[in-house]
């Protein structure tokens, strides 16, 4: 089975967008942070900086409020798909998507606490 190259967002490239569609509607950042009901509005800051994604349902509001689909917001890593999937690999916790394995998952590289 051939299976297609695990998709990467680009974190730099995303938050340029965010921040684009935030000026393009006339919004400011204190205007999301109101829209989000955030005391502060550093992830906002991080969303456009590249340093973090929203969550799902942050994604979901944003497109709700900028009236785009997800697939407008996220901008996914372009060029070499075997170096996406080479980045992808050292990251990702499962390599099901790479592999395309079946039956169980060891799950004996969580750590998790004593009680």
């Amino acid at each position: 089975m051939g299976l297609k190259a695990y998709p990467v967002i680009d974190l730099a490239a995303t938050g340029d967008n965010i921040r684009r569609l935030r000026m393009a509607r006339g919004l400011t950042v204190r205007d999301l942070q109101s829209y989000f009901g955030f005391a502060e509005p550093r992830a906002i800051y991080k969303w456009q900086k590249g340093e973090t994604l929203p969550t799902v349902d942050n994604l979901y509001a944003l497109g709700a409020l900028f009236e785009v689909s997800l697939e407008q917001i996220l901008v996914p890593v372009a060029g070499d798909p075997d170096i996406v999937c080479e980045q992808q690999a050292e990251t990702c916790c499962s390599h099901c998507f790479l592999t395309g394995c079946s039956g169980s998952v060891s799950y004996t590289h969580l750590t998790l606490p004593t009680t």
